[in-house]
């Protein structure tokens, strides 16, 4: 018996996801060998991971494996998302065009500014004090 696992990364700030979707599954997701509650605490977090699932209507579909490194959790979350959606391609070409409208398989490329020399942060000044 080969067991079909579905697998893709997913990049956001800077954190990488490695997902796998595994099918007959119930809806579990681990995160990092933990489960979703303990790894994520914020209900936003769990949604956001949600979201390609809820789309696709495949949520007790699979179980969700992943594993993600760097950034904070806001910036994990997304990555496993855009993970998910990519996965899903894997599983169903067909659900291209809803998670490309809903914005899932774009890659965020937003990342934090660098702070310039001559200043506190990357666009903020220092007081200026014309006296």
């Amino acid at each position: 018996m080969s067991e079909t696992r579905y697998y893709a990364t997913g990049k956001r700030k800077c954190s990488v996801a490695r997902c796998w979707l595994i099918p007959g599954g119930s809806g579990k997701v681990t995160v990092n060998n933990r489960a979703l509650d303990d790894y994520f605490g914020r209900e936003t977090d769990h949604n956001i991971l949600r979201q390609p699932l809820v789309l696709s209507e495949t949520l007790n579909q699979f179980d969700v494996m992943a594993t993600v490194r760097g950034g904070g959790t806001s910036g994990q979350a997304g990555a496993i998302r855009h993970g998910i959606a990519r996965a899903l391609l894997e599983f169903n070409p067909e659900l291209r065009l809803s998670l490309k409208r809903a914005g899932f398989l774009t890659r965020d490329a937003r990342k934090k500014e660098r702070k310039k020399y001559g200043q506190p942060g990357a666009r903020a000044r220092f007081q200026y004090s014309k006296r």
